[in-house]
């Protein structure tokens, strides 16, 4: 490569570290525990200290689906060069740098997906419209979805015909059977699941071992949650949430991390110098450092701001964010975390009859969604008709 290739590379890296820190920040740094701080389970700041390391591992683990998705499934017929790629994660990035300091959680799969989309149709590609229509399915299933497991949730805890050590355990099973079949690159030579590697000295029952094994661990998390919940019910509680909180952290970092170092993937596709899981892990480190040093304002922001949350409709909103962001990582579609917890807190809310919702902060955060994912579209289409197209 010629000197200013290369230093196009570097820059659009660096780009890539600035949008990694600005998810950690905003995103992924702050929506997981925001739930579990409002219920005073956990501190601000240890959050931010957690959060950012699960979403490392996270990211290194996981992120493949979503970088690739980002990278090159959402225009076709074209790569985007080193220029694009700037433009495109600049853009991401100062849109949701303007949310933090406003303190309105922006979407950042909205900006980055926008951003993508606007600057490969101005380079000439052709719309993928079969990834558009997967990806806006989840985008408006998630405030629907989300929401009314919350809601069912919600209302399903404080009710006296089924008591907590009945309903929450039986949460904690559903949880536990995700998670043993939860996709691992390095798990990808047994099936790519804790499952499938507990299996895998059965090669002809395999299913059956797969099955057999997420039996076991529903099973095993009930009774664990049960017995902890019976010991001490307000400590049970607040330990089950900290363990939720922990998963959609770290499902967080692998679903976001996509959004920072996708477009990157297919700048560096073919050679043997940076290869992709380098790629995950700069964005993971980018992420971590954001979680721990810009998160806290929008964890109080989500917590305090947007209503006032216990501990049961706290375990109401993380359940289905979990749930929705392992789906997205499956199915390669960028999520917006931002998006998935707010969903949750209204639907647990609404559950309790809505009085602390405010819906006045609500309406303004879904005109910000809606008006980043616009605004990202035109200035990539712009920018890049502009100074990368010529």
């Amino acid at each position: 490569m010629d000197p200013a290739t290369i230093g196009l590379f570097v820059v659009a890296s660096l780009a890539s570290l600035f949008m990694a820190w600005v998810i950690g920040a905003g995103s992924s740094g702050a929506t997981p525990f925001a739930p579990a701080v409002g219920a005073n389970a956990i501190s601000t700041l240890r959050a931010a200290l957690v959060v950012g390391i699960l979403g490392f591992l996270g990211a290194v683990t996981q992120g493949g689906t979503v970088s690739k998705a980002v990278g090159s499934g959402l225009v076709e017929g074209v790569t985007l060069p080193p220029t694009g790629v700037i433009a495109v994660l600049l853009i991401g990035a100062g849109l949701m740098a303007i949310g933090i300091k406003t303190g309105y959680p922006i979407a950042t799969a909205f900006t980055v997906t926008g951003a993508v989309i606007g600057v490969g149709l101005a380079l000439g590609g052709d719309p993928a419209w079969a990834k558009y229509r997967e990806v806006g399915a989840l985008w408006i299933l998630t405030p629907l979805g989300g929401g009314a497991v919350a809601f069912a949730i919600a209302r399903t805890l404080p009710r006296p015909d089924i008591p907590e050590d009945v309903s929450v355990p039986m949460l904690a099973a559903l949880v536990g059977a995700v998670v043993v079949n939860l996709e691992f690159a390095f798990l990808a030579s047994v099936g790519g699941t804790m499952a499938a590697a507990g299996g895998r000295v059965i090669p002809v029952g395999r299913g059956l071992a797969m099955a057999l094994v997420t039996a076991f661990t529903a099973v095993a998390s009930a009774f664990v949650v049960r017995w902890d919940i019976r010991r001490d019910l307000t400590g049970g509680l607040r330990r089950f949430l900290l363990a939720l909180g922990s998963l959609v952290a770290f499902s967080a970092g692998a679903s976001q991390v996509g959004l920072a170092v996708g477009p990157l993937v297919p700048l560096f596709e073919g050679q043997s110098v940076v290869p992709t899981v380098a790629i995950l892990l700069g964005g993971g480190v980018g992420m971590l450092v954001g979680s721990w040093t810009g998160a806290p304002r929008m964890i109080t922001a989500l917590s305090q701001e947007y209503a006032s949350l216990g501990p049961r409709r706290s375990i109401a909103t993380l359940v289905p964010s979990f749930l929705i962001a392992q789906l997205a990582v499956l199915l390669g579609v960028p999520v917006s975390f931002n998006e998935i917890i707010v969903s949750g807190i209204v639907g647990s809310g609404l559950a309790v009859g809505g009085a602390d919702v405010s819906r006045r902060k609500l309406g303004v955060t879904v005109l910000a969604w809606i008006g980043s994912l616009a605004l990202s579209l035109g200035l990539g289409y712009g920018t890049a008709t502009l100074f990368v197209a010529g």
